[in-house]
């Protein structure tokens, strides 16, 4: 039986489909003093096996919803529980980055390793959090489902990464297309909020740029990333990412900077994922 959070809804439709599986009817609620209930009506009359719970943890609530809906599926009597973290929130405070700081991405990964017997996650921005987890988590990589929205008739094309930590995704998109060359920026991080982006030496004038992230957050990095390649008369630019978390004002600024499209998978629902991770889920389940 596949049970889905509030925030990923239509992925776990999809893999549902996928598996050929049930999918479970959850009840999400919020009681008067704020606190939340996510419920699973008619498990226990159904008698799974299994429940696949795909929750993509988006927000601190989010995060409680896995742990309810993992103890309602337990206290059901459900014998094996594998947790889908299709976007792991927290995911980059993998470390204690200043005296006093916790490991936030070990903090939420004990939580959720208490109520799961198995726990997958899709792309996470640093794969060591997968250690964090007990059994470890299992890292699933589906970058290569990023080709798959991108015009057939690329010119030239260019796959770049904003800096060297993602050039394997920028590969994996390429070699699924078929086609093409890989490079990438340097990118030097300032502060939370404040990154610097050198220009990387490809030759873009005249070619299709497909440029290639794990996540976008607020879109700043990326935009200035675009805005060097309009400096070099690069043809046209299409940015693509697994986890399109698009935070404030980032479609507004990708388009302001002159993005032709912006492609994303369905770990998070954010209007521009053109492209399912469901089958490559439905592969590791």
């Amino acid at each position: 039986m596949i049970v889905s959070g509030s925030a990923s809804q239509a992925l776990a439709a999809a893999l549902a489909r996928d598996l050929e599986e049930p999918l479970a009817a959850v009840e999400y609620d919020r009681f008067p003093d704020g606190e939340l209930l996510a419920a699973v009506p008619g498990v226990a009359e159904a008698e799974p096996d299994r429940a696949v719970i795909v929750a993509s943890t988006v927000s601190s609530d989010a995060h409680l919803e896995v742990l309810q809906l993992q103890d309602a599926v337990r206290e059901a009597g459900v014998e094996e529980i594998v947790t889908v973290l299709p976007y792991m929130g927290y995911g980059r405070q993998d470390d204690a980055f200043e005296p006093g700081h916790p490991v936030s991405a070990r903090a939420v990964a004990r939580a959720i390793s208490t109520g799961a017997d198995r726990v997958l996650t899709v792309n996470p921005h640093e794969e060591g959090v997968c250690d964090f987890f007990e059994p470890t988590a299992t890292a699933v990589d589906a970058a290569g489902r990023l080709a798959e929205p991108l015009p057939e008739t690329l010119a030239d094309p260019v796959f770049l990464s904003p800096d060297a930590g993602a050039i394997e995704l920028a590969e994996t998109v390429r070699d699924t297309y078929g086609a093409g060359e890989t490079d990438y920026f340097e990118k030097t991080r300032h502060s939370g909020t404040e990154v610097e982006i050198s220009p990387s030496d490809v030759d873009v004038a005249g070619r299709d740029v497909v440029v290639v992230d794990d996540i976008i957050a607020t879109g700043s990095t990326m935009s200035e990333a675009v805005a060097v390649l309009r400096d070099r008369d690069v043809g046209r630019v299409f940015v693509t990412c697994v986890h399109p978390l698009l935070a404030r004002d980032a479609v507004t600024k990708l388009s302001r900077a002159g993005v032709e499209a912006i492609y994303g998978t369905d770990t998070i629902e954010r209007g521009v994922e053109t492209v399912s991770v469901a089958p490559t889920l439905a592969a590791h389940l």
